[in-house]
């Protein structure tokens, strides 16, 4: 019996078009800098769908015999439930903000579109691709068709220690919707690290930031962090 088939070409051909629609999720999140990109999402895909190919048809050697039952929905289950420890290690909490559940969610997805692939539902797996990466573009925070508030947090260095944080709060209370909270950090040479919690306008940026808080030459750096 020739080691190679029509049939095994098939299963391989699953495969790698999981992986290609793995790739095309994971593109999205490589264009964001996110923590999972397009290898993650490829080997993700990759592995949901061997994994369902071998629940479905690496067992033909066993069944008929006595006392044995196969049901391949268990491997497809397992492989949905273990998803979920790699998609904990992508979410990040910093302060009241938290990053990385798109992500996350994405991952799961992907998962999803490597089993239906594997199991040989090409167009749902392709379809369901397309609705995935479409969305994520679409419903950004950056696209335009979203104009809603989001979370953040505003770093500032500043060269005098005795700078009141108090006035850095006042600033910002003044352009933003809401400060929820600022935490000071003594630094060397009499610098002093200020974080604010920040609940931002819809397409509000570092620019804004730096009109807002020119007033205060201490000043060293700004920077401005939202959840992913």
């Amino acid at each position: 019996m020739s080691w190679f088939s029509i049939q095994e070409l098939e299963y391989l051909l699953r495969i790698i078009l999981a992986a290609v629609c793995g790739g095309a999720i994971g593109f999205e999140r490589e264009r964001r800098s996110k923590s999972a990109g397009i290898r993650t999402h490829i080997i993700v895909a990759l592995s949901a769908a061997l994994m369902m190919v071998v629940s479905k048809y690496g067992f033909f050697d066993v069944i008929g015999l006595g006392g044995i039952s196969l049901d391949a929905s268990r491997v497809a289950a397992g492989v949905v439930t273990a998803i979920g420890f790699l998609g904990v290690g992508v979410i990040f909490t910093h302060g009241r903000t938290v990053s990385g559940v798109t992500t996350a969610a994405g991952l799961w997805a992907t998962v999803g579109v490597g089993i239906a692939v594997g199991a040989g539902l090409y167009v749902t797996g392709g379809v369901a691709t397309v609705l995935i990466v479409l969305f994520q573009v679409i419903l950004h925070r950056s696209s335009p068709l979203v104009k809603t508030q989001r979370t953040g947090t505003v770093v500032l260095e500043l060269s005098e220690a005795e700078s009141d944080p108090a006035e850095v709060r006042r600033l910002l209370e003044e352009r933003v919707s809401a400060v929820e909270g600022v935490r000071v950090t003594r630094l060397a040479d009499g610098r002093a690290e200020v974080k604010c919690d920040v609940l931002f306008p819809a397409g509000y940026t570092a620019e804004d930031i730096l009109r807002t808080l020119k007033g205060m030459p201490a000043i060293r750096s700004v920077e401005m962090h939202h959840p992913g």
